[in-house]
This record gives C-alpha cells, sequence and structure tokens, in this order.
C-alpha cells in the first residue's frame, strides 16, 4: 500500500493550510492510500543549531520525523505565506530532515518522493509566492515535485464553519492531483522493487 506523509507548516488554532491539507488526506485516503500526519508543532524540534547538532547528534524528534519520510512514498505539504516565502517552522523541519545520519545517503528521506504542494492564504494570489520557493527547495533536495499544485486565496472566505473547501471545484481538483500522484508513487514503487 502507498504511504503518503502529510505536513502542515502552520500551527495556528483554525489553520486554513491544515484545513486544506484535510481536504488533500482525504482525497489520499479515498484513492487508496494511507496517509500518516505529522504535527511539527508536537514534534517539539529545536530550531536548527549546527552547535547542537555537533554535540547531541540529530535530535530524537528530527530522527522521528525522518524515519516517516523514509517510510512513505510521498508528501503532501501545505504551507502559508509569510513575507513570500514558506514557513520558518517548515523550513526548520526541512534543515533537520537534510542532516545525514550515520549509514544513511545524502539527503535520503527525500530522495525521489512524490510531492504536492498547497498553500491557503487571506492574501489575493493565495501562497503562490512561498510555494515557488518550496518547489525549488525541495526540487533541490531530491524530491519529484509534481507540476500541479494547489493555491487558495482569500481563504477566510473559502472554507466553511466545519474547515472544509466550499468550492467544489477546488475539491475535485485536489481528488485529481491526489489520484494522479498515487498513481504514479505505485509505478514507481512496483518498477523500484
Amino acid at each position: 500500500m502507498i504511504q503518503l506523509l502529510a505536513i502542515c507548516g502552520s500551527t495556528r488554532t483554525g489553520s486554513y493550510n491544515r484545513q486544506l491539507l484535510a481536504a488533500a488526506t482525504d482525497a489520499a485516503e479515498d484513492a487508496g492510500a494511507r496517509v500518516v500526519t505529522v504535527d511539527l508543532k508536537a514534534l517539539n524540534l529545536p530550531f536548527f543549531d549546527e552547535d547542537l547538532e555537533q554535540a547531541k547528534g540529530i535530535v530524537e524528534p528530527a530522527m522521528k520525523l525522518k524515519e516517516l519520510m523514509k517510510q512513505s512514498h510521498g508528501l503532501l505539504i501545505a504551507s502559508p505565506e509569510y513575507n513570500g516565502a514558506y514557513s520558518a517552522l517548515l523550513k526548520n523541519a526541512i534543515d533537520w530532515a537534510s542532516r545525514q545520519a550515520e549509514g544513511e545517503r545524502v539527503l535520503e528521506c527525500f530522495a525521489n518522493k512524490w510531492t504536492l504542494l498547497f498553500s491557503a492564504s487571506p492574501g489575493s494570489l493565495g501562497g503562490i509566492r512561498g510555494l515557488t520557493q518550496l518547489r525549488t527547495l525541495l526540487s533541490g533536495l531530491g524530491c519529484i515535485v509534481l507540476p500541479r499544485q494547489l493555491c487558495v486565496p482569500k481563504a477566510h472566505e473559502a472554507f466553511d464553519e466545519q474547515g472544509r473547501l466550499k468550492s467544489e471545484k477546488r475539491l475535485a481538483t485536489i481528488r485529481e492531483m491526489v489520484q494522479e500522484m498515487v498513481q504514479l508513487a505505485k509505478i514507481h514503487a512496483e518498477t523500484t522493487k
């Protein structure tokens, strides 16, 4: 069975990005994938610091994240945009995950991970500037970032009281994107056994 890891770059209560990621997670499960969601707030990663890494090695929460990534065939990532970039919380998690553990290939937990990007923002651009930078970063680390992404502008108007997207068109787009990724991940998993 294909396993995906869902990561949200927001810790805010009522986060639009968490709500958007929930729609992607539902679509992935409907497409037959198993989804594991990592809560970056609960993971409680310290700020990446090479002095800390030298003194203690890769910290336990980072090792847990790396293991979840290695066990997954793909990543579903939603991040808010702050000042034209993805969140510092997400960047910190990526920085820790990029560190090479003993016995591990360089960037092993990113290598060939099918990846879909999502963003929701109260602004009119929907977080597209942050996703552009995130796409560049993840591609450089070895992820296979699919061309389609979803940005939801005016997010404060896009979700209902239960946190579900109001637009059936957007929900259909998410389903299409996720189904495509699950299919590609299945093919890749079967051909690389």
